[in-house]
């Protein structure tokens, strides 16, 4: 398959100008991605394992219909981890369209990448609200949604995915699928996990000293906020991502003995220099741009084969360059298109030069 031969099958009976789309689960996720793609005017048809979610789901206009939907030329699986990768295959031989899922683990789904309607996907958003009561179609803005591509991933499929959750307001952003296992783990998985044993151990102090939680106080309670999350989901999640989890437990166990013994010691000097290294980290990390003028154009003559939008995308990840838009020009003779990017024009040099690094010649040029 090359650019523009992935076709997106639709039903000839309905209304061509509303898209339609499949939620598999209906909890929190599926029920905002619901409500998002309705509010882009989607046709929405979702199923869960509890078939009360989907009715409830329905009800609060997270879905126009319950059930399945062959024609869905999107299918979205937001099930528990564990049931991820059975979901998938499901949705490929049931419909004809695109699939995705939103899990936090990707390394089982693997295999299932080598069918080019499939691009693993994960929203860095949730809630401390359970099911589909707590679905929000605004759940997304703001958040990074990672896309996880592999070497063959098809081009449109990946810039088509990538439309529909950037009209959520998600920052997208692409990582292959063993590394995104492995930051995940840093960024998500062991800071819950952290968060639950602080919790715990305030609550098992507060046994002895009913006073102390009354005293939590803003850091105590923004840090330990998603230990308020499901529990439910957790032991997928630990199982299928364990090695990385431990990984990174192991080295918070060392960095938190490091400090143990500094603060042990008095050493005041070298605590306060971790602690601003600790602060500058916090305070640069990325904020969104939200201006035309904050941006730059950039084009780049590529092959038309499978995976030339991962390569691409992923070096912006790996540059820690944000991309506000994706177009392909198809090329009408021969073998060749051009992949158009609207980038952070203040590192939009930084990201020519590195395509130019990996063999493409790019074009550069600000936005009027």
């Amino acid at each position: 398959m090359t650019f523009g031969h992935l076709q997106l099958v639709m039903n000839e009976a309905s209304d061509p100008h509303r898209p339609r789309a499949q939620i598999v689960g209906t909890g929190l996720i599926g029920g905002s991605i619901g409500l998002a793609l309705r509010a882009q005017g989607w046709h929405v048809t979702g199923r869960d394992r509890d078939p009360t979610a989907a009715n409830r789901a329905r009800e609060l206009g997270a879905l126009d219909a319950v059930g399945n939907d062959p024609n869905a030329e999107l299918t979205f699986i937001a099930t528990p981890v564990g049931a991820v990768a059975s979901e998938v295959e499901r949705a490929l031989e049931t419909t004809t369209g695109l699939v995705t899922d939103v899990g936090s683990v990707k390394a089982p789904m693997v295999p299932l990448m080598s069918n080019p309607r499939f691009v693993g996907g994960h929203p860095m958003a949730g809630s401390e609200l359970e099911g589909v009561e707590g679905a929000r179609a605004d759940l997304f803005d703001g958040h990074a949604w990672v896309l996880t591509p592999v070497e063959g991933t098809h081009n449109e499929a990946f810039a088509r995915i990538r439309t529909v959750v950037s009209s959520f307001g998600a920052e997208v952003v692409s990582i292959p699928p063993d590394r995104h296992d492995e930051m995940v783990a840093v960024v998500s998985h062991v800071p819950h996990l952290t968060a639950a044993t602080l919790m715990r151990l305030a609550d098992e102090s507060a046994v002895e000293h009913l006073a102390l939680l009354r005293l939590a106080a803003g850091g105590f309670r923004d840090m330990t906020r998603v230990a308020a999350g499901h529990p439910g989901i957790w032991p997928d999640i630990c199982g299928e991502n364990r090695e990385a989890i431990v990984t990174q437990l192991s080295r918070l166990i060392e960095a938190l003995s490091e400090i143990r013994e500094i603060v042990a010691a008095d050493d005041r000097h070298t605590l306060v220099k971790l602690l601003e290294a600790a602060r500058a980290a916090r305070l640069n990390l990325p904020t969104r741009f939200a201006r035309p003028d904050e941006l730059a154009e950039v084009r780049i003559p590529v092959r038309d084969r499978p995976g030339e939008l991962a390569r691409i995308t992923t070096l912006a990840t790996d540059l820690g360059v944000s991309i506000a838009d994706i177009e392909i020009a198809h090329s009408a003779e021969g073998e060749e298109g051009v992949v158009i990017l609207l980038v952070e024009q203040a590192l939009a040099e930084r990201f020519q030069g590195g395509l130019m690094a990996n063999g493409y010649r790019p074009t550069l040029r600000t936005l009027e």
